[in-house]
């Protein structure tokens, strides 16, 4: 076949130390992504999680150990109630928002989820914009807008230059 053949090993290698497989290890469980939002909109106890989200216990305690460990949420005794612990998104779980935002788009936009209630902008009440993929100047980039550049020899690869590789 005629085209541009890259280094599969090269790509191989690099999807092996790609962060994303991690990420979605942590977070990209159904429940991991509940849990989350629950936080996002202000639950903090276990009992409030278990409630709103109709969760086992034991699956709960699970992914809220998940989560405290990868650092996404702290676990503090509360301040009221001494019995209880409260459980708050640190600055790397708040970090997650745009991750959320955008996936709750992608499912009203596809079927996937019910758009009655939308998020505004606590200042003036109108809806966020969509999420996107931005260039530095601000653009909203495609997909065929993009590349790969490897940090350390500044090489760089085109999707369309995957699109000829024979495995």
């Amino acid at each position: 076949m005629s085209g541009i053949q890259p280094d599969i090993e090269a790509f191989r290698d690099a999807a092996l130390r790609c962060p994303l497989p991690p990420a979605i290890e942590l977070i990209g469980e159904k429940w991991s992504f509940l849990i989350l939002r629950g936080a996002f909109n202000g639950l903090r106890h276990f009992e409030q999680f278990q409630a709103g989200l109709g969760i086992a216990r034991n699956i709960l305690s699970d992914r809220l150990s998940k989560l405290v460990a990868g650092e996404i949420l702290d676990r503090q005794p509360d301040p009221d109630d001494g019995r209880k612990v409260v459980y708050r998104l640190t600055e790397k779980g708040e970090a997650l928002l745009p991750v959320v935002v955008a996936l709750r788009q992608w499912g009203e936009d596809w079927g996937h989820g019910c758009a009655d209630i939308q998020l505004a902008d606590a200042r003036d009440g109108e809806k966020v914009a969509r999420v996107a993929v931005t260039a530095k100047d601000g653009r909203t980039l495609g997909l065929k807008d993009l590349m790969w550049v490897d940090r350390r020899t500044g090489a760089s690869m085109r999707r369309h230059e995957m699109e000829h590789v024979e495995l």
